[in-house]
């Protein structure tokens, strides 16, 4: 399968620089930018906007077509996720992720933290265009429901940032007394209105958590309180029930727990979708592709780009029984061998990654078949995943199978969120609410012996990072609850090189702001976070008998 990824390889540069058309105005960024008189006498022309906000999702080359992470945001799901100890991956010349998993090369001059930054920041500007263009008060009642998808979407992106940037200390750096010395504790990224000028972006500051808090707030405020006015449909634009489900999140982030378990539960009834069956986590055509069982989704057609590149997209990194895709040419990603021996064999949702030979699940997973590789169940290492299943169950054709869906939030993890949130005043009735979710939809013989807070909130995480496995999520848990990563223990299936054991969060969460802002931020100047130094963190290794 060399020759053939090579070939597409070679041919990622000229798919980017085509500029291929479609006719879905849903999953493209208009090719000219409306006008703010055609915007606001058009609902659709507002509408065009609007539709570039998913689109944004699936762009490539934010930085170049040289580096084949730069396709948009399920690329940095996957960033988030190699951060965790959740998702080894076996150790290959074609990983192209291998600098976030090994934590090299992640200060403020490298091509890796500048993709995040990039992304980021070019997505802000989609949301930007629309609110900039369109007045509350003399909107339609169309381009009111499309400003509250539009300030959904832009919290959304800034609740991720904040996050991400957001200084927190950790067993490495416990101190948040930068080079410069100042004190950047709790400090997240500048905060860019649609109203701001150049002036003021030459020179806009970092904000606490408090302030980027009200920011997302007033967002979601304006979102919740217009957003039914959104006639579209389509599950790649947010909802009332995601509404809920970011101010869930942004709650949690907050440690407001009896706001987030409210919203949570608000989310969960106001959703038109319930946890996913067995039998639909488990289909080898529709498994976790599929927006439908979802309460927000993105969703790639055949004639994306990033579909056209065979090799940058979701389904390429994340599915492993592809013949087209990366991860088939064994950068497998797998769940880590200490996640599975934990998870019961009575789950159903074990059956999601190869159990290995001689093991009761052995031979319980359906596997898919190719054309060039034959059965993948031959193919695949010990605990490789197969929950995202590639479009239609087509390993072969990158056409059909990379047109896939992936998540971006699903109801599942508002059960979570809400036992958790519940667990951090009454520990008995978070474990309630977990033992009633798993009995009901994951585990008809769940049972868990933990008590007392600490225990039940692991046990808690521990679920919802085996649920949430690949969705990108599990890094903000493991981040706010100062939880440590541990990837070095007898058996484990991280590579060498990437198995870190921390004693709280890992250092490298707190992600660095690029050297390019500041060139243009003077306000970012000696508010830098720490950078994180190659080899951190040293490896462990299992002591010779």
């Amino acid at each position: 399968m060399k020759t053939n990824i090579s070939k597409l390889i070679a041919g990622v540069c000229l798919f980017s620089s085509l500029g291929v058309t479609t006719g879905c105005i849903d999953e493209t960024i208009p090719t000219s930018v409306a006008t703010e008189e055609q915007v606001t006498s058009s609902d659709m022309a507002a509408a065009a906007l609007l539709w570039g906000m998913p689109a944004s999702l699936n762009v490539i080359e934010t930085i170049s077509s040289s580096y084949h992470w730069d396709w948009g945001y399920g690329s940095l799901m996957h960033v988030r996720d190699v951060m965790t100890g959740d998702m080894p991956v076996v150790a290959s010349g074609y990983n192209w992720y291998t600098s976030w998993e090994i934590v090299e090369a992640q200060g403020e001059s490298f091509v890796y933290p500048q993709f995040i930054w990039n992304f980021y920041w070019q997505a802000v500007l989609s949301t930007n265009k629309l609110i900039s263009a369109l007045d509350a008060e003399t909107a339609s009642s169309a381009q009111l429901g499309y400003l509250a998808a539009a300030h959904a979407f832009r919290a959304f992106f800034y609740l991720d940032l904040a996050r991400m940037y957001e200084f927190l200390p950790s067993d490495k750096i416990p101190t948040g007394v930068n080079a410069a010395g100042k004190d950047i504790s709790g400090l997240t990224v500048p905060i860019v209105r649609e109203t701001i000028t150049e002036e003021e972006a030459r020179n806009n500051p970092r904000v606490d958590r408090a302030t980027m808090a009200a920011f997302i707030l007033e967002d979601l405020d304006f979102a919740e309180q217009n957003i039914g006015h959104l006639e579209e449909s389509a599950k790649t634009l947010p909802h009332l029930d995601v509404v809920y489900g970011l101010k869930a999140r942004l709650y949690m982030w907050l440690e407001d727990y009896p706001q987030a378990r409210d919203y949570a539960r608000k989310a969960i009834n106001a959703s038109s979708v319930s946890p996913m069956t067995e039998t639909q986590c488990l289909s080898t055509t529709s498994g976790f592709n599929d927006i439908s069982c979802w309460m927000w989704g993105s969703q790639m057609v055949q004639e994306d780009d990033v579909v056209q590149t065979g090799i940058l997209n979701w389904a390429s990194w994340m599915s492993n029984e592809t013949s087209f895709g990366y991860s088939g040419q064994e950068p497998y990603v797998q769940i880590s061998k200490s996640m599975y021996d934990r998870l019961s064999n009575t789950d159903f949702r074990k059956k999601m990654w190869k159990a290995p030979e001689g093991h009761v699940l052995d031979g319980q997973t359906e596997y898919l078949t190719s054309s060039t590789f034959g059965n993948f169940g031959d193919r695949l290492c010990d605990y490789a995943s197969v929950k995202f299943r590639p479009a239609q169950g087509n390993c072969d054709d990158y056409t059909v199978g990379a047109a896939t869906a992936y998540p971006l939030m699903r109801v599942e993890e508002m059960y979570f969120i809400e036992a958790e949130a519940a667990a951090h005043s009454n520990a008995e009735e978070g474990k309630t609410l977990l033992t009633n979710f798993m009995l009901n939809y994951r585990d008809g013989e769940y049972a868990t012996d933990v008590t007392g807070t600490e225990d039940v909130i692991e046990e808690i995480i521990f679920q919802k990072r085996v649920e949430l496995w690949g969705e990108g999520l599990t890094y903000f848990d493991i981040k706010r609850l100062n939880m440590p990563v541990t990837r070095g223990y007898s058996g484990t299936n991280y590579q060498a090189a990437a198995r870190y054991n921390t004693t709280t969060r890992p250092a490298w969460m707190s992600i660095c702001i690029v050297q390019t802002e500041k060139n243009n931020n003077a306000a970012l100047v000696g508010y830098e976070n720490p950078e994180i130094p190659d080899k951190l963190y040293t490896p462990w290794a299992e002591a010779s008998n």
